[in-house]
């Protein structure tokens, strides 16, 4: 049970990424001269356009925690907020750690704090994304058992970077679609 109170615990705010890869040789060329060519036929974003980007994007990163805190608090893997504010793959990732948590008795406690920062905007590609970086602060925030409040052992928190992508859907929304806790790493 350990084991997976753990695997939960990291994985509330944790989704894998995955990156591509570049193309080599002729095809790298036609892809640069496609690509060139559809940029010069798209007005280039400005930086109000980027900013006003980046500022919708961290709303939705903080309605995400907000979502997640309370759904995990009230052990509700279907609290209609995470909908609000998260679509897949990390909105399965995140109902599922809940359902999990529930499922052995768990839930979180505390207050989380962050602090994230826009770190790229990217309004030229389809769909437009924004990374974000966040400094999350788990010292208060604790995975306890629903039963009697006591701490789930192995599942102290910390200071820890944390990474989330927002990507901006056909409806205008943006939505936090990815994200990857690195706790490896702290700040």
């Amino acid at each position: 049970m350990r084991g997976r109170l753990n695997r939960w615990a990291a994985c509330l705010l944790t989704v894998a990424a995955v990156g591509s890869v570049p193309a080599c040789g002729a095809e790298h060329e036609t892809t640069a001269r496609t690509t060139t060519a559809r940029d010069a036929a798209r007005p280039a974003s400005t930086e109000a356009d980027e900013q006003a980007a980046g500022k919708a994007a961290l709303a939705a990163y903080a309605g995400y925690l907000a979502a997640s805190r309370t759904a995990s608090g009230r052990s509700d893997p279907h609290h209609p907020e995470l909908s609000r504010f998260l679509a897949d793959p990390l909105l399965t990732r995140v109902r599922l750690a809940i359902r999990e948590a529930k499922e052995h008795g768990a839930m979180r406690t505390g207050t989380l704090v962050s602090d994230p920062k826009v770190t790229s905007v990217n309004l030229d590609t389809a769909p437009a994304t924004v990374e974000i970086q966040d400094c999350l602060d788990e010292t208060g925030y604790r995975l306890v058992y629903a039963r009697d409040k006591r701490l789930v052992p192995g599942t102290g928190g910390g200071r820890h970077l944390a990474t989330a992508t927002a990507t901006r859907y056909p409806d205008g929304r943006w939505l936090i679609s990815a994200g990857a806790g690195h706790e490896d790493q702290p700040c």
